[in-house]
């Protein structure tokens, strides 16, 4: 999330000044336009915060070169003169592209403030240790900015979640809850023995398909630059002797001819809806559809659903406290699963039965669909023994060691159907190369053409 500053005027004249966040300049004004409107104030003017660059020196000392952000180069200016420093030169960063951090950068980041809380070390030591030893620009000046709000006494969950863009949506939801909970120690524990868990898995997947799927790009590279420039130059010589193809022959060169003529409509064919999906993916309604029939995804789905179960589950654990506040903790957990189906479900259908109507935990989560047989089931019994929050815990470290397991036969039956997929495709080109050597002129002089042509002498 971004930071802006909207000012504006207001009908007696008077200055207004106010700070919003939003992932885009575009959302930042419209959000600023809804509020001068409802505030009855004239929007002036909608100011990104940005980094600035800068050099300055004090008295004749070696001139000392940093950055800080600011709304505007004047403030920054300001607040070095009044440190006592000689400004030299202030320069906005043009471009402010940062990557999102390995994986592995935020796992070491999370586990070492795990290990540091248990050592009853204060959690701003800990945040400026991280930033003097942290290798990635982007990763240090995301816990820096933490460590800055965090002792401007600002909401932990706030300052965590504006940075979910870097640490990642569940990091930042749990990272949050922390520091509200009373129990940091336990849920940085739980946050980083789940992302070094997915870290392991992202990396088995990749180092498992990285081969075959390589093979298969460039298998179906070479399938369709055979199709259609090498292949039609032996089926055509045939045609030109209008000698009669078989089938396959035939059907593989009006391919050909197909892709070669039509080529740059296919490529927009392909591409058009590619990015016409991708761009709805990105929008609200498209990662709720998304993440809604991601779990209908044959073997892989189900996974994903415990998996997101499993998140669910650490968090309302980390968080059940048995008392009547247990509605938010149910909404925290529910934004930090990670599918937008299963927050919205638990978000609209679960929360409000709870609230207006009075229903239990079982009843309500049963409501939303998106909870297994197993999960209900246990949390029925956990609900009428009073076990409800050790019970999360079970389910969590049940669903961690079953999906565990079964990741790896899902990694298999991935290979499997590449190593398939790749055999079919070898197989159709060494039989259709096969037919045309079975090709045979109907008349052995066909492939000759010969004119006789007799001229008698005039007398």
């Amino acid at each position: 999330m971004l930071e802006f500053r909207i000012e504006g005027i207001t009908v007696a004249g008077k200055p207004v000044q106010g700070l919003l966040e939003a992932d885009t300049f575009r959302s930042a004004k419209r959000k600023a336009s809804q509020l001068a409107s409802q505030r009855k104030f004239k929007l002036v003017n909608v100011i990104p915060r940005a980094t600035f660059q800068y050099k300055v020196q004090r008295g004749t000392e070696k001139p000392v070169i940093g950055q800080q952000k600011a709304f505007t180069r004047a403030e920054v200016e300001d607040a070095l003169q009044k440190m006592g420093f000689r400004v030299l030169r202030i320069q906005k960063r043009l471009f402010n592209f940062k990557s999102k951090p390995p994986a592995t950068e935020i796992v070491t980041f999370v586990r070492v403030s795990a290990d540091l809380i248990r050592q009853k070390l204060p959690f701003n030591e800990i945040l400026q240790l991280l930033v003097n030893d942290l290798e990635n620009r982007t990763l240090r000046e995301a816990v820096k900015d933490i460590n800055m709000e965090l002792k401007q006494g600002k909401d932990s969950e706030k300052t965590f979640i504006k940075h979910e863009a870097v640490l990642g949506r569940f990091a930042a939801h749990m990272l949050g809850l922390a520091s509200k909970s009373g129990n940091m120690a336990e849920i940085y524990e739980s946050t980083a023995k789940f992302l070094e868990r997915q870290a392991q898995f992202k990396k088995d997947l990749k180092s498992a398909l990285i081969t075959p799927i390589v093979t298969l790009i460039v298998l179906f590279g070479a399938v369709i630059y055979y199709v259609a420039y090498i292949f039609p130059a032996t089926a055509k010589l045939f045609v030109k002797f209008k000698i009669d193809l078989p089938p396959m022959t035939k059907a593989t060169l009006a391919m050909s001819d197909f892709l070669v003529g039509n080529m740059f409509v296919i490529m927009l064919a392909i591409a058009i809806p590619i990015v016409l999906l991708v761009r709805f993916l990105m929008t609200e309604r498209g990662r709720l559809l998304r993440d809604q029939y991601v779990w209908s995804i044959p073997v892989i789905g189900s996974l994903l659903q415990k998996t997101s179960i499993e998140i669910f589950c650490r968090v309302f654990y980390a968080l059940y406290s048995g008392s009547g506040e247990n509605i938010e903790v149910i909404r925290m957990a529910a934004e930090a699963c990670g599918n937008k189906y299963m927050e919205a479900q638990v978000k609209n259908i679960a929360i409000p039965m709870m609230i207006q109507k009075g229903a239990g935990i079982t009843e309500a989560f049963e409501q939303t669909g998106v909870f297994t047989r197993t999960a209900i089931s246990r949390f029925h019994s956990g609900a009428e023994t009073g076990t409800v929050k050790n019970t999360a815990l079970q389910l969590a470290e049940y669903y961690e060691k079953e999906t565990t397991y079964k990741m790896r036969n899902v990694i298999e039956f991935i290979q499997l159907w590449i190593s398939m997929i790749i055999m079919i495709v070898l197989t159709a080109l060494t039989v259709v190369s096969s037919e045309t050597a079975t090709i045979r002129p109907k008349n052995p002089a066909a492939g000759q053409v010969l004119e006789l042509r007799i001229e008698r002498p005039l007398t």
